[in-house]
């Protein structure tokens, strides 16, 4: 009997031993090729020699220091990287230890920054439904994935409102435009902050390419600088939420510039040490940092191991590797959408296949015209998991794709060292997978 508290508390799970680029191997000995990198974390794959080397080196010449003390020559030579191929403006790293940290520091930053400012009140924050922002108890309160926050509303947090996602297959009205519809949900944030009152909201929060709740969906075009345009006008932060679909992943280092946005802060994680070490990091403009410098010097935040050098000393490893991997992300990514559309574009049970560069979604329907969702009941997308898995295939599924109840889709963020032929293998399993649950 396992004494270990597993996520799913009825099923057996498989005992990982070894990874050997994109496959991980069971200690029954058997293959599974890791097509969604765990939940968008393995971009480099297993056994990467270059950061392998990085994690070794450090360990044998400091493996912790904590940061109420110093710095570290890791952290320093990260953050410098970092901010060198940043968005403009933003200026400073704050590191932490994954993506839900991640998201607590910014919601704090933004309301910090206001009152060093000298507007206290300015503390509210709107965030997305059908997001997801992580699972402790700020970023779910953020998050708008219901079927995760359902057991824990009195927890969450009052002072965070909600607007609607920007999901075109299913909210572009018959006879608008992509870009009509981009900006009316974009001036639901408009809307929300003439009515909360623009002295009263801090900041907005929002994947550019919304990853787990909905499966690799993009904002319909005009939509962020829109947003950006808003946000501007009242005095209100832009947090953009790149934990899933940053860091090479959309096949641009930051997903946020194939929409043309600047973030006022953005957070990052998965893809930033590529699970060779828990690390995530909040990237900072720099006014919001010269305001609390300038008024009390402290940002009343912290954990133990943010800017652990080990950590950093892996993700600094990890950036340099992946850079040059960003051509071959988008090359993969047209592969892979290609085969997948063929194979199962004509499906009478896909819906929609979509995504940008490694970070690809599949939705299942009932029916193609009407987009009429899957009965809940039939955990399609568990199904298609359990499929997948047996036929030595690992993706990333998810239920409550339409309003955090129904809907079902799959979500796949293979490795960026993928070859073609490991992508061509990933389609033809996932396409047996589907026909065996879904048979047309």
């Amino acid at each position: 009997m396992s004494h270990v508290f597993h996520r799913h508390l009825r099923l057996q799970y498989p005992v990982a031993v070894a990874g050997d680029g994109p496959y991980l191997i069971d200690s029954e000995g058997k293959r599974y090729l890791d097509g969604s990198g765990g939940a968008a974390v393995s971009c480099l794959g297993h056994g990467h020699p270059a950061v392998v080397a990085a994690v070794i080196e450090q360990v044998k010449k400091l493996e912790f220091a904590h940061t109420s003390f110093f710095t570290s020559e890791p952290a320093e030579a990260l953050a410098a990287d970092l901010v060198a191929h940043a968005p403009a403006g933003l200026s400073q790293v704050y590191f932490v230890s994954g993506g839900s940290e991640g998201v607590e520091a910014a919601l704090k930053m933004a309301v910090q920054y206001f009152a060093e400012t000298g507007r206290p009140q300015k503390n509210r924050i709107v965030a997305r439904w059908q997001s997801y922002h992580g699972n402790t108890l700020g970023a779910l309160s953020a998050g708008g994935n219901r079927w995760r926050r359902a057991q824990f509303p009195s927890l969450l947090l009052d002072q965070i409102e909600h607007i609607g996602e920007c999901y075109e297959y299913r909210g572009r009205r018959e006879g608008e435009t992509s870009e009509q519809y981009g900006r009316r949900m974009a001036d639901e944030l408009e809307a929300t902050i003439q009515r909360l009152g623009p002295e009263n909201v801090a900041a907005f929060i929002a994947e550019p390419v919304v990853g787990a709740t909905l499966g690799a969906v993009p904002a319909a075009p005009g939509y962020w600088p829109r947003i950006r345009e808003i946000c501007d006008r009242h005095g209100v932060l832009l947090i953009l939420d790149e934990v899933m679909c940053g860091m090479g992943r959309t096949g641009t280092l930051h997903a946020c510039e194939q929409d043309g946005v600047r973030p006022d802060i953005e957070v990052i994680a998965k893809g930033l040490g590529a699970g060779y070490q828990p690390i995530g990091a909040v990237l900072v403009n720099g006014r919001v940092v010269e305001a609390m410098r300038a008024g009390s010097g402290f940002f009343q935040h912290g954990h133990t191991y943010l800017g652990h050098p080990v950590a950093c000393a892996a993700a600094l490893a990890v950036q340099g590797e992946i850079r040059q991997l960003l051509p071959q992300v988008r090359a993969c990514g047209a592969h892979l959408v290609a085969a997948l559309r063929d194979q199962l574009g004509a499906h009478p049970r896909v819906g929609d296949i979509r995504g940008r560069g490694l970070f690809l979604g599949i939705e299942f329907v009932a029916e193609r015209s009407s987009r009429t969702p899957l009965p809940a009941a039939d955990r399609t997308h568990a199904r298609i998991k359990a499929a997948a898995l047996e036929r030595g295939l690992l993706c990333y599924p998810m239920g409550g794709t339409v309003d955090g109840s129904q809907g079902d889709h799959v979500l796949l963020a293979p490795p960026f060292t993928c070859t073609m032929a490991h992508l061509d293998e990933l389609t033809d399993k996932l396409v047996a997978a589907i026909e065996a649950v879904l048979p047309r």
